[in-house]
């Protein structure tokens, strides 16, 4: 089974995970998150059977939780703590049907005993005529859970889950593992659950089973076994019925691991398959990685990342305004990095971390209007799904850049410090004249003077301006929450940052959103 934790506090999901022996109770995947919108978002992907959580927390409250849930999980346990005596989270609990409600601080023996509670009623509705097929679906991915480990560090956990699922396994059984690699954008469960369904059918004429479990979100492995060896034509079928499906999916890699024979070198078939996608990163979406064969012919081009030369030319071309010498050296460097097998991908990302920093250090230097905020370089990063789209992000800022370097006259330096300074701090709430004055050495009277007369402006009305539009970007993306847009913006109070976006657009953040999004 799967039990997801949910709490606020690092040092109590850690305790409860390294206090309890987890896997004498049937659980063989936990996993773990920080405040009830990560809990929900968590459960909605990888669907634990018993859910273990706080009840005050910050974003989403337990009860808030539970209650989503319940629809989306209806054969779930759930189980509350608390270290707070509170007669109402208590009523909502028992309304909720949770398991149990322990309190903090936690007693591992109490905890234990609440969860083996929990166990006994998932495993009363998993085994429900109804819900026959779930129950099955469950413990395979336990079983596949465990494939993914040396089978001498979870022998005994399964031989229990193959025992619990009624197998008979052969000495001489194949297993070949197929891992796919999604955006975590597009791997929903329905998805998932679809695809799983049509390999099971494709299959089923085949005497092979599949054995399935995602892991980290993205990544999903789908264990094949065979009562006998897989030819190569069988296993070229499989993974052309994989690509079929997710070509429709959008951006996606698959690696195929070496079969094995016997469940106790599953392992190794998962252990290539994990090696061959290492190097995904590098190559166009879509590329299969199979052992024995090379997805590219990049092995020329061997050693470490050395970044000193590509940081000083990129910057050297933008700082002199030359868009040839940029593109020749992007170019270059793409050369470099395309279908290279054997570099890891935090070495191109730290690179380019780096590169990404040159243009916001080139842009301060020509004084121009913020093109990279190096606080969106990370989340950057982490959303490029392949070496080309990290490398097309970067191409597109470098080619904005130039193009702004030929074209804007700069403006008064003291006017773009200005600017510059509220870019960087306008969400922050104490953000004041003062602070702005004290950066361009002015008195906080003299600087909204010299302000208004280089812009016409006052300071505070373009600091308002600039935290409106900066809403406005954040409304277009419905994940996220209107009062999370306040704070980020630089506005504790809900209520007046809607007065204040009433106010200059005419429509309340709620309604501005609606129509964007129609």
């Amino acid at each position: 089974m799967k039990l997801l934790i949910v709490d606020d506090e690092e040092l109590t999901r850690i305790g409860l995970i390294e206090s309890i022996d987890w896997e004498s109770l049937g659980i063989f995947q936990l996993f773990q998150a920080e405040d009830g919108i990560s809990g929900l978002r968590i459960a909605k992907e990888v669907r634990p059977e018993i859910v273990l959580c706080d009840v005050r927390m910050p974003r989403m409250d337990g009860i808030k939780l539970v209650e989503r849930l319940e629809k989306q999980l209806p054969h779930s346990a759930f189980i509350f703590m608390s270290g707070y005596s509170d007669k109402e989270y208590l009523k909502a609990a028992i309304r909720l049907k949770a398991v149990n409600y322990v309190e903090k601080p936690l007693n591992p023996a109490e905890v234990t005993g609440s969860v083996r509670e929990a166990c006994h009623c998932v495993m009363q509705n998993m085994r429900t005529v109804k819900n026959e097929l779930f129950y099955s679906r469950g413990t395979a991915s336990s079983l596949a859970a465990a494939l993914t480990h040396p089978y001498k560090d979870r022998k005994e956990a399964i031989t229990a889950l193959v025992r619990e699922l009624g197998l008979k396994l052969s000495p001489y059984i194949s297993f070949t593992s197929f891992i796919v690699k999604l955006e975590q954008s597009q791997a929903d469960s329905g998805m998932i659950d679809h695809l799983l369904s049509g390999l099971e059918e494709f299959l089923s004429h085949t005497h092979m089973q599949v054995y399935y479990v995602s892991k980290h979100i993205q990544y999903h492995i789908f264990h094949i076994a065979s009562p006998y060896p897989p030819s190569g034509q069988v296993l070229h079928r499989i993974s052309a019925f994989l690509k079929s499906h997710l070509d429709q999916a959008g951006a996606f890699y698959i690696s195929r691991g070496e079969p094995s024979a016997g469940i106790a070198k599953a392992y190794e078939s998962y252990a290539s398959a994990v090696s061959l996608m290492q190097s995904s990163f590098f190559f166009d979406s879509g590329t299969l990685f199979t052992p024995g064969t090379k997805a590219g012919n990049r092995l020329d081009q061997t050693g470490p990342v050395r970044s000193g030369s590509w940081v000083s030319g990129l910057s050297e071309a933008v700082l002199s305004k030359n868009r040839n010498a940029g593109r020749e050296l992007l170019l270059g460097l793409y050369e470099n990095f395309y279908q290279r097998q054997d570099l890891f991908p935090h070495e191109a990302k730290d690179l380019y971390y780096k590169l990404f920093m040159v243009l916001e250090d080139c842009r301060q230097q020509l004084k121009l209007a913020p093109a990279v905020e190096p606080e969106n370089a990370m989340k950057l990063l982490e959303n490029c799904f392949s070496f080309k789209e990290l490398h097309q992000k970067l191409l597109q800022k470098t080619e904005l850049l130039l193009e702004a370097a030929q074209s804007y006259v700069p403006e008064n330096s003291t006017v773009f410090f200005i600017k510059d300074y509220i870019h960087s701090h306008y969400s922050d709430e104490a953000l004041s004249v003062r602070d702005i004055g004290r950066q361009v050495f002015l008195s906080a009277s003299y600087v909204c003077t010299y302000f208004k007369n280089e812009t016409g402006q006052t300071i505070n009305q373009y600091l308002t301006d600039f935290r409106m539009k900066k809403a406005k970007e954040l409304l277009a993306d419905p994940r996220n929450q209107i009062t999370d847009i306040s704070c980020k913006v630089g506005y504790s109070n809900g209520n007046y940052f809607s007065k204040s976006f009433k106010k200059l657009t005419g429509l309340s953040p709620s309604e501005y959103r609606e129509k964007m999004l129609r």
